[in-house]
């Protein structure tokens, strides 16, 4: 009987532990990935430069790099400044806007990328997928995988908590997106990965399960490896399915509809998340969620990150239009603007104050 498996984009190398910024050039040249050490580092002006300082001499033979932004245009022309030169791999270090804009130099240039997070605060550290301000917007762009992702436990706790609550909301949120997903497999066909379903959905109940704080070692571990394996479970499905449904089409709408009031992705699609549980009739489960999140001091009312019901009604009601094309417990309810607002009124009601 033949034997028939498939290929997992997967990083060679996933370190996660306190100090593991230290051995980074280590690590790198162990696993073949830069023996020569010529290295192209992208930094941020913030916490990505304050990094400089202390790993240079471990990194001798590495061209620092620093990165305005998070746009399309810092994209090409860090790709631009690299072709210059002959490097073995890029080094994105810093937060998602850094690492993002280092995907896609690195997916322009043909060198893999190192993703070394100094932040938590969403699932696209490992994601094939970078996410870019453009003229239009925001636009997402296919990328590879990072061959390497090192994440030292230690500076992430240096981070402002905010980003650890954030990567909460948004890898706790793939409990719903799984639970779309599901949903458009039996109403409309559409097909399912199960191995990717089953990483992102584990992944986020690794963290909602998890007894766990954010000063914790242990939930922070556990949090950065459920942050990796729903980028490799995207990977995995060709698309962000995995951890995409309604929770993160409210987070858009957010975005869209009250851009300069948009709270943190994670904090918004947390929110949309336990709402979104509601609206499938997954009421414990939504409740649950909810007290979960507030456990870990996120969100879960649009009161608490600025909005007024009305602002979330109208969120909730423009959502479907970010996705054209996705199924979702949204699109199958096709709720109105008075359905919307008495099933909140409910949920408010069920989640309790």
């Amino acid at each position: 009987m033949p034997v028939l498996t498939r290929l997992i984009p997967s990083p060679l190398v996933v370190d996660i532990r306190p100090g593991a910024l230290d051995d980074l050039g280590c690590v790198l040249a162990d696993e073949r990935i830069s023996q020569s050490g010529k290295l192209a580092v992208a930094v941020s002006g913030g916490s990505g430069a304050r990094l400089r300082e202390r790993i240079a001499p471990s990194l001798p033979g590495a061209t620092w790099f620093e990165v305005g932004g998070g746009t399309i245009d810092d994209a090409v022309r860090l790709a631009n400044d690299i072709k210059a030169g002959h490097y073995d791999a890029i080094v994105g270090l810093g937060g998602g806007k850094i690492i993002d804009c280092a995907k896609f130099a690195a997916a322009r240039v043909g060198l893999p990328l190192v993703a070394v997070a100094t932040n938590l605060a969403h699932d696209g550290l490992c994601s094939p997928v970078a996410t870019l301000d453009n003229d239009a917007g925001r636009g997402s762009y296919g990328v590879p995988n990072p061959i390497a992702v090192v994440i030292d436990l230690n500076v992430i706790r240096e981070a402002p908590v905010r980003f650890v609550r954030s990567g909460i909301g948004d890898v706790i949120s793939n409990i719903s997106a799984v639970a779309d997903w599901e949903l458009a497999n039996r109403v409309n066909g559409e097909k399912i990965d199960g191995l990717a379903a089953a990483m992102a959905r584990q992944a986020g109940e690794a963290v909602l399960r998890h007894p766990g704080g954010v000063g914790d070692d242990n939930f922070l571990q556990v949090l950065a490896e459920a942050l990796v394996l729903t980028g490799i479970a995207m990977s995995v499905s060709g698309d962000s399915r995995p951890s995409s449904g309604a929770c993160h089409e409210i987070n858009h709408a957010f975005d869209l509809l009250y851009p300069k009031r948009a709270a943190a992705h994670g904090e918004q699609c947390g929110l949309g998340a336990a709402f979104a549980m509601y609206l499938r009739g997954a009421h414990e489960e939504s409740a649950y969620m909810a007290e979960v999140l507030r456990r870990h001091g996120l969100p879960v009312l649009p009161e608490e990150i600025g909005f007024t019901p009305a602002e979330f009604v109208r969120a909730v009601e423009f959502a479907p239009q970010t996705r054209p094309g996705r199924y979702t417990i949204l699109e199958h309810l096709d709720l109105k603007t008075d359905q919307i607002k008495d099933t909140y009124a409910d949920y408010v009601k069920a989640i309790g104050s």
